[in-house]
């Protein structure tokens, strides 16, 4: 018996059909894939560009969750097949943007009440439905507090994790789900 032998279990994952698409066995994997790779890395390129983006955060108020500088991917094929939900972090256009202004504003937020759920911010805390909501993903409680606000059908309720730097649902109202452009996936990048 010698140690220097390749094992039968060695030739037969070796020499095993099944096994023989594998890419280590030969060099010919860094080839120039050719017109058929070619169109698949455009197929991929497309789908990427259509169902997904990469976005920039260009303010604190999503902090401390995502952070001025960072490079998120926001998917925007989700929404075709189910509803936002609750605590999903979403882009949207701007609801106060007039109808014909060609500037493409986009805000990042948290989506905190949906269609039908009563809302209201008093003593630095969030209430939904009456029942208090326990929120560790926030900077600061609230300062502010706002009246009691019915999420009306089609729209939701959109807050900052940093209540008191956000630019959101407090001040303009529940956001039209027709403005939402896609939901936050990952961050890609994070500057030191």
């Amino acid at each position: 018996m010698s140690f220097l032998r390749p094992s039968a279990l060695y030739q037969f994952l070796i020499t095993s059909p099944s096994l023989r698409w594998m890419p280590c066995q030969s060099w010919g994997f860094l080839r120039w894939p050719g017109l058929d790779g070619f169109m698949r890395l455009l197929v991929v390129v497309l789908l990427w560009s259509t169902f997904s983006e990469l976005r920039y955060i260009p303010s604190l108020s999503m902090y401390p969750t995502l952070n001025v500088g960072d490079r998120i991917i926001v998917e925007k094929a989700s929404f075709y097949f189910r509803s936002p939900a609750i605590h999903d972090i979403v882009t949207f256009r701007d609801p106060t943007q007039p109808p014909g202004d060609r500037t493409d504003v986009v805000f990042i937020k948290r989506i905190v009440a949906k269609a039908g759920d009563f809302v209201e911010v008093r003593n630095g805390c969030l209430y939904v439905n009456g029942d208090a909501q326990k929120e560790d993903f926030i900077a600061e409680p609230p300062t502010y507090t706002t009246e009691l606000t019915r999420v009306p059908k089609g729209h939701v309720y959109m807050l900052g994790d940093n209540r008191n730097n956000s630019y959101d649902s407090h001040y303009w109202g529940p956001l039209p789900v027709k403005n939402i452009v896609g939901r936050y996936v990952m961050s890609c990048h994070r500057p030191r």
